[in-house]
């Protein structure tokens, strides 16, 4: 895990639009943003190191240049990866039905990823409007939901970022994966 501390100063030092701090920051948490991505992959053939490296590459050019952000600390950074890496997702997986109905561009990285999820019987879209619907009954269950799905975390690393206990975790996402089943009819 990033040292937190080190992270918080940094995220910081962006909020009040210090130079070089972002570039500082970077290569602190790329592994922990790789990985992130990485989890969107699990299961999957090895071949896609470079569609989760540049799904990270996509989502820090969105954090970077998201303007007045004031970081609460490594954790509210790593909920705002997570559900920028949903979104970026969810454009895509727009982007691709736009494609099937009558676009003849060829398939980028991101659209073989969003592939993924379909071929497991999962619509991204019905999927960003459950967890909409999700959050709108509790916000805190929607943000754990997209860090253990779409961002790969294990419960104990969800409950560190989201401050609450391991029992606490598993139960949360015992209750998200039983609300998600119920509106998408799969298995979470």
């Amino acid at each position: 895990m990033v040292r937190s501390n080190q992270v918080t100063l940094l995220l910081n030092r962006m909020s009040a639009g210090q130079q070089g701090a972002s570039d500082e920051l970077f290569p602190i948490v790329y592994d922990e943003l790789r990985r992130l991505a990485a989890g969107l992959m699990r299961g999957e053939r090895s071949g896609h190191t470079l569609q989760a490296t540049a799904l990270v590459h996509e989502v820090w050019l969105k954090l970077v240049d998201i303007d007045d952000t004031q970081w609460e600390g490594r954790g509210h950074f790593m909920r705002v990866a997570s559900r920028a890496m949903r979104n970026l997702l969810v454009d895509h997986a727009r982007a691709r039905r736009t494609d099937k109905r009558g676009g003849k561009q060829a398939r980028q990285p991101l659209d073989e990823l969003v592939a993924v999820y379909e071929d497991r019987g999962i619509d991204l879209l019905a999927l960003s409007t459950a967890l909409d619907d999700l959050g709108q009954m509790d916000e805190q269950l929607a943000r754990l939901v997209d860090l253990r799905f779409f961002g790969g975390l294990e419960n104990r690393e969800t409950a560190q970022v989201l401050g609450i206990s391991l029992r606490s975790t598993e139960r949360a996402w015992f209750s998200a994966r039983a609300f998600l089943r119920t509106q998408l009819g799969v298995a979470m």
